[in-house]
C-alpha cells in the first residue's frame, strides 16, 4: 500500500504539489485562527458554591450551610470528590468533576441540587455558583480612579463636576464627597454600575470582579440624648428610615382613551433627600432624621484594598469563559474598555493594568523566533551535510507544511498553541524521514546518470525517484514508530501532568504524522519536478574529513570491543551519579546528545564486533562489508 501511494505520488506530482498547496493554505486559515496562550490550563472542571451569612460563625457556617451543601451534591454522578471552605460569614464548596463530563450539564444538576437544600438552609440564605471560569481565566485587570488622584494638579471648577477648591469632589449628581472613604465608594459606584455591566456584555467574558473601594451606604448615626428628648424609639427610627425609601404605584387614570399611570416615587437618592426624611410629628412640627441622628456616606465592612502607584484605587477583574480564546477575549476587553471611557462621569478614568492579550503577543513572538531560528538552522545544516541547494530546500519544506497540517489537527482535537505545545517541535525529528529519502534519490540519481552518461529523460528518472523512495520506505516507517512508541506513555498522563503534557504529545505526534505523510507523497513528487538537471552526488570536506578520522576508531571498536564497551558503561555510571545534581536545561540536552553521539558511534559498533567474534565471522571480505556499512 505504501509503495503503490509513493508510486502514485511520483507519476501525479502535479496533481500531489496541488493538494500540498491547497492543504496548506487551510492549514494557514486554520493556524489564524489556533487559540493562544502563555500555557496550558491544567484547571480540573469544577463548580464553586459561594453563600455569604455574615451574622454566623465559623462553626456555625459549617453545621448550618457547608454541611447541608456538601449532603445535597453527595452521590451526584460525575462528582469525583467535594471540598470545603467555613469562614466568618462565608462558606465555599467546591464539587470536582470527572474531566469526561459535561461542564455546563454538570452545573445544571448542581442548580437541581441546591433547590433541594435550600430548605434545610438559614431562611434568606441563597447559594450562588460561581462563573464559568478558570484559576487562569483572569485576563485582563483594570483600575477605575481619579484621573487626578486626591485632585493633585486638577483643574478646579467650583460648582462643576470635578475638584473643588476645598479639597472635595463634586458627582455629576450633585453629593459632595468629602470624606476618603465616600470618594473610594464613588469609585466602587462606577466601577459596579457603570463599567461592569457594559463589560459582562464582552464576548467570552464569563464574569467581571471588583476589588477595593466601598460598596456605598448611607450611615445613619443617632443621638441617643435627642432621640430620648423627642421621646423617639430606635424601633421608630428604623421604620421610619424604611418607609421614606418605598416606590409606590396606585394605578392608572383613564382620561379621552389614554391611560396616565399615578405613581409615589419616595426612593432615597441623595443624602440630603435622607437627612429630610421625616420621622414621626411632635404637636404637629415634623421631625426629621437629620435633627436626631446624623448622616454620612459611608460603606460596607470590607475585606480587601487596591492601590495603584500609591493611591488607592478600584480595580476590577475580567474572567475568560472555559476554553474561549485568551488573546481575542483581552484584546475584545480592551477595545471595549476604550468605548466605556468615552461615557465615564467628569474627573473618573479606566487605566488597564493587565493585557492577557500582550503576554501571548509575547508568547507567540518567542515561540515564532525560536522556530524560525531552529528551521533556519536545520536548513543550514542540511545545506552544508547534503551539498544541494534543491535537496536541501526539498527537506526544508517539510518543516513549514508540517507545522501548517498539524495546526488543522489542533483546532479539530481543541488544543491551545502555547509554549509547551508549540515549543516542543523538534525539526530534527521532524525531517528525519525527508532527509533519508532525499539523500537516497540523490545518490541513485547520480549513479545512474553515470552509468548512462548523460542525463535522465523523464521516464527514467521517475524510475529512480520511486526505487529510492521504496528503498528508504522500512527505515522510515521504523523511525517514525520508534519515536512514537517514545512519547505514547506521555498519554497515558492524568490530572495535572495530563493536562500539562499531552497537548505537547500529541501536537508532536500530528507533526510526526504530517511530516511522515509529505515524506511519502510532497518529497518523492518534488524531487521529480526539481531534479530533472545534472545531478552530482559527492561527499562534502566536512563528510569527507569526518570519515577519515573516525574509520580508525570504527575498525579498533570492532576488532577490540572490550574497552570501548567498559567506557560506555562507565559513562552511564557517571551520568547516574550526577542525575540527582540540578543543572540547567540546555546543560542537560546538550550532555545527553554528547553521551548518545559517543554511543552510537562507538558503543554501538563495539557491541556489533563483539557478535561477530562470537560468531566466528572470519571471513574478511564480509567483515570490511560489515565495517563499511556502519
Amino acid at each position: 500500500m505504501m509503495e503503490s501511494l509513493i508510486t502514485s505520488s511520483v507519476r501525479s506530482r502535479w496533481l500531489v504539489l496541488f493538494i500540498t498547496l491547497v492543504v496548506a493554505m487551510a492549514g494557514a486559515w486554520q493556524l489564524n485562527l489556533l487559540p493562544i496562550d502563555v500555557t496550558p490550563d491544567i484547571t480540573n472542571k469544577q463548580v464553586q458554591i459561594n453563600t455569604l451569612v455574615p451574622s454566623l460563625t465559623p462553626v456555625e457556617i459549617e453545621k448550618r450551610v457547608t454541611f447541608p451543601i456538601e449532603t445535597a451534591l453527595a452521590g451526584l454522578d460525575g462528582v469525583e470528590n467535594v471540598r470545603s471552605i467555613s469562614r466568618n460569614g462565608f462558606s465555599q464548596v467546591t464539587a470536582i468533576f470527572k474531566e469526561s463530563a459535561n461542564l455546563y450539564f454538570m452545573r445544571q444538576q448542581v442548580t437541581e441540587r441546591l433547590v433541594r437544600a435550600r430548605q434545610d438552609l438559614p431562611e434568606g440564605v441563597t447559594p450562588q455558583m460561581g462563573p464559568v471560569s478558570t484559576g487562569l481565566g483572569e485576563v485582563f485587570h483594570y483600575s477605575v480612579e481619579y484621573t487626578h488622584p486626591e485632585g493633585k494638579g486638577a483643574p478646579v471648577k467650583d460648582g462643576k463636576p470635578g475638584w473643588q477648591s476645598d479639597g472635595s469632589f463634586l458627582t455629576e449628581q450633585g453629593e459632595r464627597l468629602r470624606d476618603n472613604v465616600a470618594k473610594q465608594a464613588y469609585l466602587r459606584t462606577v466601577q459596579d454600575w457603570i463599567v461592569r455591566p457594559q463589560l459582562r456584555t464582552t464576548p467570552g467574558v464569563a464574569d467581571v470582579d471588583s476589588l477595593g473601594g466601598y460598596v456605598k451606604q448611607y450611615v445613619v448615626e443617632a443621638d441617643p440624648a435627642k432621640m430620648a428628648a423627642y421621646g423617639i424609639s430606635f424601633a421608630e427610627l428604623g421604620t421610619a428610615l424604611e418607609e421614606a425609601n418605598v416606590s409606590v404605584g396606585a394605578n392608572y387614570i383613564r382620561r379621552s382613551g389614554e391611560s396616565y399611570l399615578v405613581r409615589a416615587d419616595g426612593r432615597v437618592r441623595t443624602q440630603d433627600e435622607l437627612t429630610r426624611a421625616v420621622v414621626t410629628s411632635r404637636n404637629g412640627v415634623p421631625i426629621t432624621v437629620g435633627q436626631i441622628t446624623k448622616v454620612n456616606i459611608g460603606g460596607e465592612l470590607r475585606t480587601g484594598v487596591a492601590s495603584r502607584d500609591g493611591y488607592e484605587t478600584v480595580v476590577g477583574s475580567a474572567l475568560m469563559l472555559v476554553g474561549a480564546n485568551s488573546r481575542t477575549v483581552a484584546a475584545a476587553v480592551g477595545d471595549k474598555l476604550k468605548e466605556i471611557g468615552r461615557i465615564l462621569p467628569a474627573g473618573i478614568a479606566v487605566v488597564p493594568t493587565l493585557d492577557r492579550s500582550q503576554l501571548v503577543g509575547a508568547t507567540i513572538n518567542t515561540v515564532a523566533k525560536n522556530l524560525t531560528e531552529g528551521a533556519l538552522l536545520v536548513v543550514v545544516v542540511l545545506f552544508a551535510l547534503l551539498g544541494n541547494w534543491r535537496a536541501a530546500m526539498i527537506a526544508a519544506l517539510v518543516i513549514p507544511l508540517s507545522l501548517l497540517m498539524s495546526a488543522i489537527g489542533m483546532n479539530s482535537l481543541h488544543i491551545s498553541g502555547n509554549l509547551m505545545s508549540l515549543g516542543a517541535l523538534d525539526f530534527g525529528l521532524i525531517i528525519d524521514g525527508a532527509v533519508i529519502i532525499v539523500e537516497n534519490s540523490l545518490r541513485r540519481l547520480a549513479e545512474r546518470q553515470h552509468r548512462e552518461g548523460r542525463t535522465l529523460v523523464l521516464k527514467e528518472r521517475l524510475e529512480e525517484v520511486v526505487a529510492s523512495s521504496r528503498e528508504m520506505l522500512r527505515p522510515t516507517i521504523y523511525g517514525q514508530l520508534v519515536i512514537f512508541l517514545v512519547f505514547l506513555p506521555c498519554l497515558t498522563f492524568q490530572g495535572v501532568e495530563g493536562k500539562m503534557f499531552s497537548p505537547m504529545v500529541i501536537t508532536l505526534m500530528l507533526a510526526l504524522v504530517s511530516a511522515f505523510v509529505l515524506s511519502l507523497t510532497f518529497v518523492p513528487a518534488l524531487i521529480a519536478v526539481l531534479m530533472s538537471g545534472p545531478v552530482s552526488e559527492k561527499e562534502v570536506k566536512i563528510i569527507t574529513v569526518t570519515k577519515s578520522r573516525y574509520e580508525p576508531w570504527l575498525r579498533r571498536a570492532v576488532a577490540r570491543p572490550w574497552p570501548f564497551i567498559n567506557a560506555g558503561l562507565g559513562v552511564l555510571v557517571l551520568a547516574g551519579t550526577g542525575a540527582e545534581v540540578q543543572k540547567p536545561l540546555a546543560t542537560v540536552v546538550i550532555g545527553g546528545l554528547i553521551t548518545s553521539t559517543i554511543l552510537t558511534l562507538f558503543v554501538l559498533p563495539a557491541i556489533t564486533g563483539l557478535v561477530l567474534r562470537r560468531r566466528r565471522f572470519n571471513d574478511s571480505a564480509k567483515l570490511e562489508t560489515r565495517i563499511e556499512s556502519l
